[in-house]
């Protein structure tokens, strides 16, 4: 144990950081006296000599030198709301391997129907909007695109017999318009735009029989107002939407830049949505499309410097930082939560927002990758609270609140039928199916916001009402059995097919959500009258059901077929109430992985990220990466999206909450770093990753040892970390002098450490170069999107 260090101001945020050192990357400074940079600091041949973030981000870019035919193949942009895939127009391929025109789809998360006695997938789905075709003079015989990352836009070439045309193509992250400049070459000319509106439709009804008095609503009205091009959809419902455009020349010169500027409005239950999309177009075109491009990269630049994260696997690495650019397109805090395929719209059984597991994995890595701007869900279950208690039946709305497996936006399900969409139900009673512990497991992710900021007001206006009802729910059908134990009725495990007495997707979530409230009442200081019962609960209820190959789905339903979900698990991951404490317990993990994967024929993609993140729980980085492996060899798609029936984007995202999971653990109260690396991953930097305690963690690992660990607190919580560092080591602040820490076993200390202080953890006698750079890859690997073999 250090001696303590006498009280000093905090660090300011210049203090915590500087850049463009000598060596290259960043600097995480303070900790340690200065020590001359040897030869094996030095930054590695080839990366970026000052900016480690544009390093990897150029490295990542995806690219095209194959024309894409589908949205899984193609470039996609977006800002959370507006999006758009692009990729060749479907029907004008040559058997000459050219094609005619491409395609830029144009959907928005926020148009949708508002016809609620059809149901959240009929009457209240999202609707598709069109898209428009670029169609050049000549057909397309090849082309070299690139997705920049960095910033977020689309740049290269489409080449046709007739010359070229250079796109630079971008949806702008606050102006919410598609901005696609193309300049042409001499043959070019003639190239222009066509919109194609679509029909609108849920795009479920490709895939079910409609709802008796469905049907679609009538044609767009295609037009002009005030030298813009409009597309007004109107609704059945009232309401409408609006695609308007203009396309504008850079200069009177013929081969001059054109630059197409589209905008999508949505209004309801008035007819405003005209007037808006109008007076944005007239207002956005009138700037150049440089202009628009500047303050649009200015947004994404400063996005992706909030944290760092580069390991040797090339493909993987690139995969990441897709992802964290798939994440900023698909969602804002601001923004509906996402459906399923995000903001762009396809072909889909499932055009809204699905509660039994897709809208928690979309949103789990906003946290570790330090992203909470990006949190609606915690947002949308505040603002449309109302609406989940009228999810559940009279008379349990008095005091209880539910979400059902399917809503729109605002959380509205519609009609409760199986044809339609899904209430909440009531236990022990079917029809409907009573998928119960939806909301429990969203405010899970609610909870995972608040420990990773510390912010109160997540817990106490949000978290701890909501959370309240949702329990309550529970306490209204959960009834003393035979052996004395609490017991609940039967419920529906997601998607297994059965329901079952003590359904255990229920009983975990029942727990947590007993065991958070009386944490969450203690924290804010608040007396309920209802915590004796939720105490009577976590000492009573049923132990889990289990049978020879580990969790059961419930007490009348063993485990005994291929399932993707991992809905009987959630006391594992990501709830973290069972991790293994025990010999015993670790075994029951073990079996029970084991035995959910072993059956083939309906796993999904989401299935190995699951099984990835529960075997990074037990420490096995092996097999994490091997699930990630068959996640990617199977199931991912050349631009890193993902399907089934249709586009769902929560598995990609999951991936890399999977590669947190391996990289860094905050659960229980503990840091774990670099718990569950594969040994292949010898070297790797992680930097202002967020920690639950609202810690800021940097560190680096070298040859296959952890060189030295950085925290930094937000909050002043506790802080426990497991290092990693073998022996005897050193904690300094960030002056370089000796910190107080004990030694609580496991590999673990305990620090003090107030908000706005650091400490840097190194071995005993350590001098460690501090720079934050990417590390080289083991080996090269081919780029996401279509490249030439």
């Amino acid at each position: 144990m250090s001696r303590p260090s006498e009280a000093q101001p905090s660090p300011s945020r210049r203090t915590v950081l500087a850049t463009g050192t000598a060596l290259g990357g960043t600097f995480v400074s303070g900790g340690l006296p200065a020590a001359p940079a040897s030869a094996s600091t030095a930054a590695a041949p080839g990366l970026s000599p000052s900016d480690p973030w544009r390093t990897v981000l150029d490295d990542a870019d995806l690219v095209w030198q194959r024309m894409p035919t589908t949205w899984s193949e193609g470039p996609f942009l977006g800002n959370g709301f507006l999006g758009s895939g692009i990729y060749a127009e479907p029907g004008g391929s040559q058997e000459d391997g050219t094609c005619t025109a491409v395609r830029f789809n144009v959907q928005h998360s926020e148009v949708q129907d508002h016809r609620p006695e059809f149901g959240s997938l009929f009457g209240l789905a999202r609707l598709p909007i069109g898209h428009f075709t670029l169609e050049p003079v000549g057909r397309i015989t090849g082309l070299d695109w690139r997705l920049r990352l960095r910033d977020a836009e689309l740049t290269g070439t489409l080449t046709t017999d007739r010359g070229t045309l250079t796109i630079r193509a971008l949806v702008h992250t606050s102006r919410s318009v598609l901005a696609v400049e193309v300049t042409p070459s001499e043959g070019e000319r003639g190239f222009r735009w066509v919109f194609h509106p679509a029909d609108a439709i849920s795009p479920r009804a490709a895939f079910k029989p409609l709802p008796d008095g469905y049907r679609g609503n009538p044609p767009a009205e295609v037009g002009e107002q005030d030298g813009v091009s409009t597309s007004v959809q109107p609704l059945l419902s009232g309401g409408q939407h609006v695609t308007a455009w203009r396309e504008r020349r850079a200069s009177a010169s013929a081969s001059a830049s054109r630059t197409l500027y589209v905008h999508v409005a949505s209004s309801y239950p008035r007819n405003t949505a005209l007037r808006q999309a109008v007076r944005t177009i007239r207002a956005v075109s009138g700037l150049p499309y440089a202009r628009l491009a500047s303050t649009h990269h200015d947004w994404w630049h400063a996005y992706y410097r909030k944290s760092f994260l580069s390991l040797p696997d090339a493909r993987i690495q690139r995969f990441y930082w897709i992802q964290l650019y798939k994440a900023a397109s698909a969602a804002r805090r601001d923004a509906p939560v996402m459906a399923t395929c995000g903001p762009w719209l396809e072909p889909t059984p499932w055009p809204n927002t699905w509660w039994n597991l897709n809208a928690q994995l979309e949103y789990w890595l906003i946290h570790g990758s330090n992203h909470l701007e990006l949190d609606a869900v915690t947002r949308s279950l505040s603002a449309f609270r109302e609406n989940l208690t009228k999810e559940v039946a009279a008379p349990y709305d008095a005091d209880s609140m539910g979400i059902p497996r399917t809503t729109d936006p605002s959380l509205v399900n519609g009609a409760a039928s199986p044809l339609m969409g899904y209430g909440v139900g009531i236990p022990g009673q079917n029809p409907p199916t009573p998928e119960v512990g939806n909301l429990t497991w969203a405010l899970h992710n609610v909870w995972l916001s608040y420990r990773h900021t510390m912010d109160e007001s997540i817990l106490r206006d949000v978290l701890f009402p909501l959370l309240r009802r949702a329990i309550n729910y529970y306490l209204h059908f959960l009834e003393p059995g035979p052996d004395g134990k609490l017991h609940l009725p039967a419920t529906f495990s997601p998607e297994y097919g059965d329901d079952s007495r003590d359904c255990t997707y229920d009983l975990m979530l029942l727990t947590w959500g007993c065991r958070t409230l009386l944490e969450s009442a203690e924290l804010l200081g608040i007396d309920d009258e209802l915590a004796p019962r939720w105490r009577e609960v976590l000492a009573k209820r049923v132990p889990y059901p289990t049978d020879a190959n580990g969790f059961m789905i419930g007490a009348d339903v063993p485990f005994a077929k291929s399932h993707r979900h991992y809905s009987h698990l959630l006391a594992v991951y990501p709830l973290y109430e069972v991790t293994g404490r025990t010999p015993q317990e670790r075994a029951l993990i073990e079996k029970s992985l084991a035995h959910w994967v072993g059956f083939e024929g309906a796993l999904q993609g989401y299935t190995f990220t699951g099984a990835a993140s529960m075997s990074a729980l037990l420490g096995k980085g092996e097999d994490a990466l091997g699930y990630l492996g068959e996640l990617m060899s199977r199931f991912i798609q050349p631009n890193t999206m993902y399907k089934e029936s249709g586009p769902v984007i929560e598995t990609p995202l999951s991936a890399a909450q999977s590669l947190h999971d391996m990289v860094c653990q905050s659960w229980g109260g503990v840091i774990r770093v670099f718990p569950a690396l594969p040994a292949a991953w010898a070297d790797l930097t992680v930097h202002d990753f967020r920690t639950e305690g609202a810690f800021l963690l940097s560190a680096v690992r070298e040859g296959g040892v952890t060189r030295w660990v950085r925290l930094t607190s937000e909050a002043g919580a506790a802080c426990v970390v497991r290092h990693g560092i073998a022996g005897a080591i050193d904690v300094r602040d960030g002056w370089g002098r000796r910190l107080r820490y004990s030694d609580v076993g496991g590999g673990a200390v305990r620090i003090a450490l107030g908000k706005g202080r650091s400490a840097l953890i190194t071995a005993k006698g350590d001098r460690p170069d501090l720079t934050v750079a990417p590390v080289r890859a083991n080996e090269d690997a081919p780029r996401w999107g279509l490249p030439t073999a």
